[in-house]
């Protein structure tokens, strides 16, 4: 080989990285903000980039992923979400009781958020059709759901007992979560009993006093914060000795009773492709915010036996997913 050649292909490798970093450094980025902790969300982190994929964008390749997780402090979500505004984001995506926060710090950068509240009701968006701002997404429908999960534990505790309902005491939706719950406790004749408990420090109680109430059975709202605080509820629920259910199946498979709650892969996987979408040129305000058509019941029969309880037929029959 000749000198020129050689050193022309020697600078030619020795370019390669620095074309790399400048190939690397022209990627889009993407902040992913969640309000809990990334040990718990992996699955859900897997299917928003599975929903990523189907727009053709992938992790290191087209597209870079700066995740911030607030492990469940909820004082620190808005300035990790004022940290990702100014890596100057493509898109923020908002998740995990985020979507809040990510609104406040932002006006002008796209959103995609998992929405757990109402966001018209919020001043999130214009409409449901037209969302009209910055922020798009995918409801969770939490508070509607409540109602549910009381019919659910109404099958499965005797009917003269009354109903325990934890409530974060916290969350944006508490208004309508009690209404719903005790809307439905009227319709189904029992009485519901609803304890709050928005902090750490207030978990303890909380059991403590619905095990003075000699509840029946215990409804633990949606929740971010009762979410990012999975082991501790399941360790209080099985100190109480009594069924309870729970919004998502993460509790069902770690232990807890059943749960009944959206599909929240189907969530993320959606979240991921707006964010594709937006990512492509697309805007937020004409994406229409969209609800979930998947509903997950899970059923753990091992902690039934231990409880001494027979899940009834009808809430078997239902089910998507029995552990056994």
């Amino acid at each position: 080989m000749k000198r020129r050649e050689f050193i022309t292909l020697l600078g030619g490798a020795a370019a390669w990285p620095f074309a790399a970093r400048a190939q690397q450094g022209a990627l889009p980025v993407v902040g992913f903000l969640n309000g809990q902790t990334a040990a718990g969300f992996v699955h859900l982190t897997a299917a928003f980039q599975a929903g990523l994929g189907e727009g053709a964008f992938t992790e290191g390749r087209n597209v870079a992923i700066e995740y911030r997780w607030a492990n469940g402090d909820r004082q620190r979500m808005r300035t990790l979400a004022e940290e990702l505004i100014g890596l100057r984001v493509a898109v923020l995506v908002a998740t995990g009781g985020a979507h809040l926060a990510a609104k406040a710090a932002t006006a002008s950068v796209p959103i995609v958020a998992g929405l757990g509240s109402d966001p018209l009701k919020f001043g999130l968006a214009e409409s449901i059709k037209r969302p009209g701002g910055n922020l798009t997404g995918m409801s969770v429908v939490t508070a509607d759901l409540e109602a549910k999960r009381l019919e659910m534990l109404h099958e499965a505790v005797p009917k003269d007992a009354e109903i325990g309902v934890l409530v974060d005491s916290n969350y944006v939706d508490l208004a309508d979560q009690i209404q719903e719950v005790e809307r439905t406790a009227r319709a189904l004749g029992r009485v519901a009993r609803t304890v709050l408990a928005g902090a750490d420090n207030e978990l303890d109680a909380a059991f403590a006093k619905l095990s003075e109430l000699r509840v029946g059975g215990i409804v633990v709202t949606g929740s971010p914060f009762f979410n990012n605080r999975r082991d501790r509820l399941l360790a209080l629920s099985a100190r109480f000795g009594g069924p309870a259910i729970y919004e998502n199946r993460e509790f069902t498979a770690a232990g807890g009773l059943m749960s009944y709650g959206t599909s929240l892969p189907d969530v993320y996987r959606q979240i991921g492709v707006y964010t594709g979408r937006i990512l492509k040129g697309e805007k937020p305000a004409d994406l229409p915010i969209l609800f979930p058509t998947r509903f997950d019941i899970a059923i753990n029969l091992k902690t039934a036996k231990a409880l001494g309880l027979e899940v009834p037929t009808s809430i078997l029959l239902r089910a998507n997913e029995v552990i056994e």
